[in-house]
Protein backbone atom coordinates (compact mmCIF):
# COMPACT_ATOMS: atom_id res chain seq x y z
CA UNK A 1 0.00 0.00 0.00
CA UNK A 2 1.21 3.75 -0.33
CA UNK A 3 2.05 4.46 2.66
CA UNK A 4 4.17 1.88 3.52
CA UNK A 5 6.61 3.54 0.57
CA UNK A 6 5.92 7.08 2.16
CA UNK A 7 8.35 9.21 4.66
CA UNK A 8 5.22 11.04 6.20
CA UNK A 9 5.78 14.83 8.18
CA UNK A 10 4.19 16.08 10.83
CA UNK A 11 3.00 19.51 11.41
CA UNK A 12 1.23 20.89 14.28
CA UNK A 13 -1.37 23.59 12.51
CA UNK A 14 -2.33 25.18 14.99
CA UNK A 15 0.98 26.38 16.41
CA UNK A 16 2.80 26.17 13.33
CA UNK A 17 1.01 28.96 11.95
CA UNK A 18 0.86 31.04 14.62
CA UNK A 19 -3.19 30.57 15.92
CA UNK A 20 -3.98 32.38 18.98
CA UNK A 21 -4.14 29.36 22.12
CA UNK A 22 -7.68 30.12 22.78
CA UNK A 23 -10.44 30.41 20.66
CA UNK A 24 -12.92 33.28 21.42
CA UNK A 25 -14.84 32.10 17.98
CA UNK A 26 -14.38 35.59 16.09
CA UNK A 27 -11.09 34.60 13.85
CA UNK A 28 -12.92 34.31 10.86
CA UNK A 29 -10.89 35.39 7.89
CA UNK A 30 -7.53 35.16 9.03
CA UNK A 31 -6.97 31.94 6.52
CA UNK A 32 -4.29 30.48 8.36
CA UNK A 33 -4.30 27.26 7.35
CA UNK A 34 -3.22 29.02 3.79
CA UNK A 35 0.53 29.27 5.42
CA UNK A 36 0.12 25.61 4.96
CA UNK A 37 0.65 25.97 0.78
CA UNK A 38 4.20 27.35 1.27
CA UNK A 39 5.44 24.51 2.62
CA UNK A 40 4.26 22.22 0.01
CA UNK A 41 6.97 23.19 -2.62
CA UNK A 42 9.65 22.29 0.17
CA UNK A 43 8.05 19.21 1.58
CA UNK A 44 7.87 17.50 -1.97
CA UNK A 45 11.66 18.99 -2.49
CA UNK A 46 12.32 16.92 0.77
CA UNK A 47 11.01 13.37 -0.72
CA UNK A 48 7.75 13.91 1.78
CA UNK A 49 4.70 11.95 0.05
CA UNK A 50 2.61 12.18 3.17
CA UNK A 51 1.59 14.72 6.11
CA UNK A 52 0.04 14.39 8.80
CA UNK A 53 -1.80 17.23 10.94
CA UNK A 54 -3.05 17.40 14.34
CA UNK A 55 -6.12 18.38 15.24
CA UNK A 56 -7.46 21.23 12.50
CA UNK A 57 -11.80 20.82 13.90
CA UNK A 58 -12.93 23.75 15.65
CA UNK A 59 -11.96 23.28 19.72
CA UNK A 60 -11.48 25.27 22.68
CA UNK A 61 -8.18 25.39 23.16
CA UNK A 62 -5.22 22.85 21.49
CA UNK A 63 -7.29 20.97 18.76
CA UNK A 64 -7.73 17.89 20.85
CA UNK A 65 -10.77 19.61 22.86
CA UNK A 66 -13.45 19.64 20.20
CA UNK A 67 -16.29 21.91 19.62
CA UNK A 68 -17.15 20.88 15.96
CA UNK A 69 -15.85 17.82 13.89
CA UNK A 70 -17.30 19.25 10.68
CA UNK A 71 -15.94 22.89 11.17
CA UNK A 72 -12.40 24.31 10.44
CA UNK A 73 -10.91 25.76 13.61
CA UNK A 74 -11.91 29.40 13.34
CA UNK A 75 -8.51 30.69 14.26
CA UNK A 76 -7.50 28.62 10.60
CA UNK A 77 -9.49 29.82 8.63
CA UNK A 78 -12.79 27.49 6.25
CA UNK A 79 -13.78 24.47 5.46
CA UNK A 80 -13.12 26.02 1.59
CA UNK A 81 -9.63 27.10 2.61
CA UNK A 82 -8.47 23.51 3.82
CA UNK A 83 -10.17 21.92 0.98
CA UNK A 84 -8.13 24.19 -1.31
CA UNK A 85 -4.76 22.94 1.11
CA UNK A 86 -5.86 19.56 0.53
CA UNK A 87 -6.11 19.65 -3.14
CA UNK A 88 -3.14 21.58 -3.19
CA UNK A 89 -1.23 18.99 -1.40
CA UNK A 90 -2.25 16.30 -3.88
CA UNK A 91 -1.13 18.03 -6.77
CA UNK A 92 2.50 17.69 -5.38
CA UNK A 93 2.27 14.33 -4.68
CA UNK A 94 1.59 14.16 -1.09
CA UNK A 95 -1.32 12.77 0.56
CA UNK A 96 -2.93 13.78 3.98
CA UNK A 97 -4.38 12.50 7.20
CA UNK A 98 -6.14 14.25 9.99
CA UNK A 99 -5.87 13.68 13.83
CA UNK A 100 -9.20 12.25 14.65
CA UNK A 101 -10.19 12.96 18.42
CA UNK A 102 -12.92 10.39 18.70
CA UNK A 103 -12.51 9.44 22.60
CA UNK A 104 -13.34 12.74 23.74
CA UNK A 105 -14.49 16.63 22.88
CA UNK A 106 -14.06 19.64 24.53
CA UNK A 107 -16.97 21.35 26.74
CA UNK A 108 -17.35 23.25 24.00
CA UNK A 109 -19.06 20.54 22.22
CA UNK A 110 -22.69 21.37 21.13
CA UNK A 111 -24.28 17.70 22.31
CA UNK A 112 -22.06 18.43 25.94
CA UNK A 113 -23.37 22.22 25.85
CA UNK A 114 -26.69 21.19 25.28
CA UNK A 115 -26.37 18.52 28.49
CA UNK A 116 -25.66 21.28 30.62
CA UNK A 117 -28.35 22.90 29.61
CA UNK A 118 -30.73 20.61 29.69
CA UNK A 119 -30.10 18.07 31.98
CA UNK A 120 -31.91 14.98 32.39
CA UNK A 121 -34.09 16.45 28.99
CA UNK A 122 -30.90 16.75 26.63
CA UNK A 123 -31.50 14.44 23.84
CA UNK A 124 -28.09 14.21 24.05
CA UNK A 125 -27.23 12.85 28.01
CA UNK A 126 -26.34 9.53 26.71
CA UNK A 127 -23.65 10.44 24.36
CA UNK A 128 -21.54 10.59 27.62
CA UNK A 129 -20.76 8.96 30.71
CA UNK A 130 -23.33 11.54 33.14
CA UNK A 131 -23.67 10.92 36.71
CA UNK A 132 -26.83 13.51 37.55
CA UNK A 133 -26.22 13.03 41.43
CA UNK A 134 -22.98 14.26 40.94
CA UNK A 135 -20.29 17.10 40.58
CA UNK A 136 -17.70 17.84 38.18
CA UNK A 137 -14.34 19.98 38.85
CA UNK A 138 -16.42 22.73 37.12
CA UNK A 139 -19.50 23.31 39.42
CA UNK A 140 -21.83 21.72 37.07
CA UNK A 141 -23.83 20.24 39.69
CA UNK A 142 -23.56 16.78 37.28
CA UNK A 143 -20.49 14.39 37.37
CA UNK A 144 -18.97 13.35 33.61
CA UNK A 145 -16.27 11.18 32.78
CA UNK A 146 -12.91 12.92 31.30
CA UNK A 147 -10.21 11.38 29.80
CA UNK A 148 -7.74 10.43 32.52
CA UNK A 149 -8.62 13.18 34.95
CA UNK A 150 -9.02 16.02 32.59
CA UNK A 151 -12.29 17.32 32.79
CA UNK A 152 -12.38 19.70 29.81
CA UNK A 153 -11.77 16.75 27.81
CA UNK A 154 -15.57 14.87 27.73
CA UNK A 155 -15.54 11.30 27.15
CA UNK A 156 -17.94 10.06 24.38
CA UNK A 157 -19.96 7.37 25.34
CA UNK A 158 -18.76 4.93 22.09
CA UNK A 159 -21.68 2.39 23.08
CA UNK A 160 -24.12 4.95 22.29
CA UNK A 161 -25.33 3.93 18.21
CA UNK A 162 -26.31 7.86 18.13
CA UNK A 163 -22.69 8.55 18.50
CA UNK A 164 -21.47 5.88 16.62
CA UNK A 165 -23.50 6.92 13.29
CA UNK A 166 -22.14 10.75 14.43
CA UNK A 167 -18.76 10.06 13.80
CA UNK A 168 -19.28 7.96 10.85
CA UNK A 169 -20.79 10.78 9.50
CA UNK A 170 -18.11 13.16 10.42
CA UNK A 171 -15.48 10.79 8.72
CA UNK A 172 -17.49 10.65 5.53
CA UNK A 173 -17.42 14.17 5.54
CA UNK A 174 -13.50 14.47 5.81
CA UNK A 175 -13.49 12.29 2.87
CA UNK A 176 -16.05 12.98 0.23
CA UNK A 177 -15.84 17.02 1.23
CA UNK A 178 -11.87 17.35 2.57
CA UNK A 179 -10.82 13.96 0.49
CA UNK A 180 -8.49 13.30 3.08
CA UNK A 181 -6.80 9.91 3.01
CA UNK A 182 -6.28 8.65 6.61
CA UNK A 183 -6.93 9.16 10.04
CA UNK A 184 -4.60 9.13 12.90
CA UNK A 185 -6.90 7.68 15.91
CA UNK A 186 -5.80 9.50 18.97
CA UNK A 187 -5.66 7.43 22.68
CA UNK A 188 -6.35 3.82 20.39
CA UNK A 189 -4.81 2.29 23.58
CA UNK A 190 -8.26 3.47 25.01
CA UNK A 191 -10.76 3.20 22.06
CA UNK A 192 -12.62 -0.33 22.00
CA UNK A 193 -11.12 -2.64 19.07
CA UNK A 194 -14.46 -2.90 17.57
CA UNK A 195 -14.99 0.69 17.62
CA UNK A 196 -11.84 1.15 15.51
CA UNK A 197 -12.50 -2.16 13.04
CA UNK A 198 -15.98 -0.55 12.60
CA UNK A 199 -14.59 3.00 11.43
CA UNK A 200 -11.95 1.25 9.87
CA UNK A 201 -14.21 -0.71 7.46
CA UNK A 202 -16.34 2.43 7.20
CA UNK A 203 -13.86 4.26 5.73
CA UNK A 204 -12.20 2.02 3.36
CA UNK A 205 -15.72 1.24 2.08
CA UNK A 206 -15.28 5.21 1.03
CA UNK A 207 -11.84 5.21 0.11
CA UNK A 208 -10.41 1.31 -0.20
CA UNK A 209 -6.62 2.71 0.32
CA UNK A 210 -7.56 4.68 3.00
CA UNK A 211 -4.60 5.02 5.58
CA UNK A 212 -5.63 3.88 9.67
CA UNK A 213 -2.85 5.10 12.06
CA UNK A 214 -3.52 4.24 15.91
CA UNK A 215 -1.34 6.13 18.79
CA UNK A 216 -0.32 3.71 21.32
CA UNK A 217 2.13 4.19 24.13
CA UNK A 218 3.57 0.81 25.06
CA UNK A 219 3.65 -2.26 23.00
CA UNK A 220 1.83 -5.89 23.14
CA UNK A 221 -0.55 -4.07 21.01
CA UNK A 222 -1.18 -6.71 17.79
CA UNK A 223 -5.00 -6.89 18.67
CA UNK A 224 -4.87 -3.29 17.31
CA UNK A 225 -4.24 -4.43 13.94
CA UNK A 226 -6.45 -7.88 13.87
CA UNK A 227 -9.72 -6.53 15.74
CA UNK A 228 -8.76 -2.52 15.56
CA UNK A 229 -8.03 -3.38 11.63
CA UNK A 230 -5.18 -0.37 11.97
CA UNK A 231 -2.65 -0.27 9.38
CA UNK A 232 -0.02 1.16 11.56
CA UNK A 233 0.22 2.29 15.72
CA UNK A 234 2.66 4.21 16.84
CA UNK A 235 6.24 2.87 17.61
CA UNK A 236 7.17 4.07 21.43
CA UNK A 237 9.39 1.55 22.17
CA UNK A 238 11.29 2.00 19.32
CA UNK A 239 11.33 5.80 19.73
CA UNK A 240 12.78 5.31 22.99
CA UNK A 241 15.30 2.89 21.63
CA UNK A 242 16.57 5.09 18.68
CA UNK A 243 17.44 8.02 20.97
CA UNK A 244 18.72 5.82 24.03
CA UNK A 245 21.04 3.89 22.22
CA UNK A 246 22.94 6.87 20.73
CA UNK A 247 23.37 8.73 23.80
CA UNK A 248 23.99 5.59 26.19
CA UNK A 249 26.43 4.22 23.34
CA UNK A 250 24.54 0.89 23.29
CA UNK A 251 22.94 0.17 20.28
CA UNK A 252 21.53 -3.15 21.37
CA UNK A 253 18.70 -1.40 23.09
CA UNK A 254 17.86 -0.63 19.14
CA UNK A 255 18.80 -3.92 17.90
CA UNK A 256 16.61 -5.79 20.31
CA UNK A 257 13.66 -3.48 19.86
CA UNK A 258 13.75 -3.82 16.43
CA UNK A 259 14.21 -8.01 16.34
CA UNK A 260 11.33 -7.76 19.18
CA UNK A 261 9.01 -6.30 16.82
CA UNK A 262 9.76 -7.48 14.03
CA UNK A 263 9.88 -11.39 14.88
CA UNK A 264 7.79 -11.41 17.85
CA UNK A 265 5.14 -9.21 18.47
CA UNK A 266 4.18 -7.80 15.19
CA UNK A 267 5.53 -9.77 12.57
CA UNK A 268 4.33 -8.73 8.72
CA UNK A 269 3.07 -5.05 9.99
CA UNK A 270 4.69 -1.91 10.31
CA UNK A 271 5.10 0.14 12.62
CA UNK A 272 5.27 4.21 12.91
CA UNK A 273 8.71 5.21 13.17
CA UNK A 274 9.28 8.59 14.74
CA UNK A 275 12.19 10.59 16.73
CA UNK A 276 10.42 13.16 18.44
CA UNK A 277 6.75 14.56 17.92
CA UNK A 278 4.55 17.14 19.12
CA UNK A 279 4.18 15.32 22.59
CA UNK A 280 7.99 14.48 23.68
CA UNK A 281 11.36 16.55 23.33
CA UNK A 282 12.51 17.58 20.36
CA UNK A 283 15.71 14.77 18.83
CA UNK A 284 17.88 17.96 18.75
CA UNK A 285 17.30 18.59 22.75
CA UNK A 286 17.25 14.87 23.36
CA UNK A 287 20.80 13.71 22.31
CA UNK A 288 23.46 14.44 24.27
CA UNK A 289 25.51 14.84 21.14
CA UNK A 290 24.47 16.80 18.59
CA UNK A 291 26.22 15.50 15.84
CA UNK A 292 24.62 12.42 15.99
CA UNK A 293 21.40 13.80 15.06
CA UNK A 294 22.20 13.39 11.22
CA UNK A 295 22.27 9.34 12.20
CA UNK A 296 19.63 9.18 14.01
CA UNK A 297 17.30 10.31 11.05
CA UNK A 298 19.76 8.07 9.12
CA UNK A 299 18.99 4.99 11.16
CA UNK A 300 15.13 5.54 11.36
CA UNK A 301 14.65 5.76 7.43
CA UNK A 302 16.64 2.70 7.17
CA UNK A 303 14.94 0.21 9.51
CA UNK A 304 11.64 -1.33 9.13
CA UNK A 305 8.19 0.78 9.48
CA UNK A 306 6.82 4.15 8.09
CA UNK A 307 9.06 7.04 9.09
CA UNK A 308 7.71 10.29 10.55
CA UNK A 309 9.07 13.30 10.83
CA UNK A 310 7.94 16.50 12.91
CA UNK A 311 8.49 19.83 11.56
CA UNK A 312 11.26 21.65 12.14
CA UNK A 313 13.01 18.87 13.32
CA UNK A 314 14.92 18.17 10.31
CA UNK A 315 16.40 21.72 10.81
CA UNK A 316 17.77 21.13 14.34
CA UNK A 317 15.12 22.44 15.90
CA UNK A 318 15.47 22.16 19.75
CA UNK A 319 12.85 22.13 22.27
CA UNK A 320 11.75 20.84 25.56
CA UNK A 321 8.64 19.23 26.97
CA UNK A 322 8.25 20.94 30.61
CA UNK A 323 6.13 19.81 33.48
CA UNK A 324 3.19 21.46 34.36
CA UNK A 325 3.69 23.66 31.59
CA UNK A 326 2.18 23.74 27.97
CA UNK A 327 3.85 22.63 24.95
CA UNK A 328 4.43 25.95 23.17
CA UNK A 329 7.89 25.32 23.39
CA UNK A 330 7.64 21.96 21.29
CA UNK A 331 5.12 23.28 19.12
CA UNK A 332 6.58 26.31 17.11
CA UNK A 333 4.99 29.12 14.80
CA UNK A 334 7.16 28.59 11.44
CA UNK A 335 6.65 31.47 9.08
CA UNK A 336 7.97 29.36 6.33
CA UNK A 337 10.57 26.40 5.69
CA UNK A 338 14.38 27.23 5.37
CA UNK A 339 16.60 24.31 4.57
CA UNK A 340 19.89 23.96 5.85
CA UNK A 341 22.50 21.02 5.59
CA UNK A 342 20.64 18.83 8.07
CA UNK A 343 17.54 18.80 5.92
CA UNK A 344 19.39 18.52 2.44
CA UNK A 345 21.68 15.62 4.29
CA UNK A 346 18.14 14.04 5.40
CA UNK A 347 16.58 14.48 1.69
CA UNK A 348 19.31 12.24 0.39
CA UNK A 349 18.54 9.72 2.74
CA UNK A 350 14.25 10.09 1.94
CA UNK A 351 15.28 10.05 -1.64
CA UNK A 352 17.56 6.62 -0.84
CA UNK A 353 14.60 5.20 0.94
CA UNK A 354 11.69 6.25 -1.93
CA UNK A 355 13.70 4.69 -5.02
CA UNK A 356 14.62 1.24 -2.96
CA UNK A 357 12.14 -1.38 -2.60
CA UNK A 358 14.39 -3.31 0.31
CA UNK A 359 14.19 0.17 2.51
CA UNK A 360 10.80 0.51 1.75
CA UNK A 361 9.63 -3.04 2.94
CA UNK A 362 12.58 -5.08 2.80
CA UNK A 363 13.61 -7.92 4.71
CA UNK A 364 16.02 -7.29 7.79
CA UNK A 365 19.12 -9.41 8.76
CA UNK A 366 21.40 -8.45 11.50
CA UNK A 367 24.93 -8.88 10.38
CA UNK A 368 27.28 -6.73 12.92
CA UNK A 369 26.59 -5.43 16.55
CA UNK A 370 28.37 -3.92 19.21
CA UNK A 371 27.67 -1.24 21.07
CA UNK A 372 28.67 1.27 18.99
CA UNK A 373 28.68 -0.14 15.65
CA UNK A 374 24.99 -1.58 13.90
CA UNK A 375 25.06 -3.50 10.16
CA UNK A 376 22.16 -4.85 8.93
CA UNK A 377 20.80 -5.36 5.93
CA UNK A 378 17.50 -5.18 4.00
CA UNK A 379 16.48 -7.14 0.46
CA UNK A 380 13.50 -6.88 -1.42
CA UNK A 381 12.45 -7.35 -4.95
CA UNK A 382 15.65 -8.35 -6.47
CA UNK A 383 18.08 -5.78 -4.33
CA UNK A 384 19.96 -5.74 -1.43
CA UNK A 385 20.85 -2.53 0.78
CA UNK A 386 23.62 -2.85 3.75
CA UNK A 387 23.31 -0.19 6.30
CA UNK A 388 26.72 0.06 8.49
CA UNK A 389 26.36 2.87 11.47
CA UNK A 390 29.42 4.22 13.39
CA UNK A 391 28.20 6.21 16.06
CA UNK A 392 32.40 6.54 17.36
CA UNK A 393 34.66 9.14 17.09
CA UNK A 394 37.08 6.85 16.16
CA UNK A 395 36.69 4.79 12.85
CA UNK A 396 36.29 1.18 12.93
CA UNK A 397 36.89 -2.01 10.64
CA UNK A 398 33.73 -4.25 10.30
CA UNK A 399 34.13 -7.61 9.24
CA UNK A 400 30.83 -9.14 8.35
CA UNK A 401 29.41 -11.30 5.13
CA UNK A 402 28.58 -8.89 2.54
CA UNK A 403 27.77 -11.83 0.03
CA UNK A 404 29.42 -9.12 -2.47
CA UNK A 405 32.30 -7.74 -3.87
CA UNK A 406 31.54 -4.11 -3.98
CA UNK A 407 28.43 -1.77 -3.09
CA UNK A 408 27.28 1.82 -4.26
CA UNK A 409 26.71 4.13 -1.28
CA UNK A 410 23.34 5.83 -2.13
CA UNK A 411 23.90 8.58 0.15
CA UNK A 412 27.50 9.63 -1.10
CA UNK A 413 27.53 7.58 -4.03
CA UNK A 414 31.00 6.26 -3.66
CA UNK A 415 31.83 2.71 -4.43
CA UNK A 416 32.77 0.60 -1.40
CA UNK A 417 34.62 -2.33 -1.70
CA UNK A 418 33.84 -4.94 1.14
CA UNK A 419 36.98 -6.58 0.41
CA UNK A 420 39.68 -6.71 3.50
CA UNK A 421 36.75 -5.60 6.13
CA UNK A 422 34.70 -2.26 5.58
CA UNK A 423 35.98 0.85 7.50
CA UNK A 424 33.12 2.88 9.14
CA UNK A 425 34.16 6.38 9.43
CA UNK A 426 33.80 8.47 12.70
CA UNK A 427 30.04 9.39 13.19
CA UNK A 428 28.60 8.06 9.85
CA UNK A 429 26.32 6.03 7.87
CA UNK A 430 26.22 4.00 4.89
CA UNK A 431 23.32 2.68 2.61
CA UNK A 432 25.47 0.49 -0.14
CA UNK A 433 23.53 -0.75 -2.52
CA UNK A 434 25.25 -4.38 -3.18
CA UNK A 435 26.00 -6.20 -6.31
CA UNK A 436 24.57 -9.80 -7.19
Amino acid sequence: MWFEETVFYQMYTLNMVGAPSSNDGLEEGEHRILKLNTFAPYLEKLGIKGVYLNPLCSSDRHGYDTRDYKLLDERLGTNEDFKAVVENYHKHGIRVVLDGVFNHVGRGFFAFKDVLEHRENSRYKDWFHIDFNGNSAYGDNLYYEGWEGHYELVKLNLDNPEVQDYIKDVIHYWITYYDIDGIRLDVAYLLPRWFMGMISDYARSLKDDFFMLGEVLGDNAGDMFTEGKLDSITDYPGYKGLWSSFNSLNMFEIAHTLKRNMFEMYRGYSLWTFLDNHDVDRIASKLEDARKIPLAFGLQLAIPGIPCIYYGSEWGIEGKKIPGQPDDDLRPAIDEPVSNELSETIAKMIAARSTHPALQKGTFKELLLTNKQYVFEREAEGERIIVALNIDDAPFTAHFNANSGTGKDLLTGDIHDFGAGSELPPLSISYWLTEH
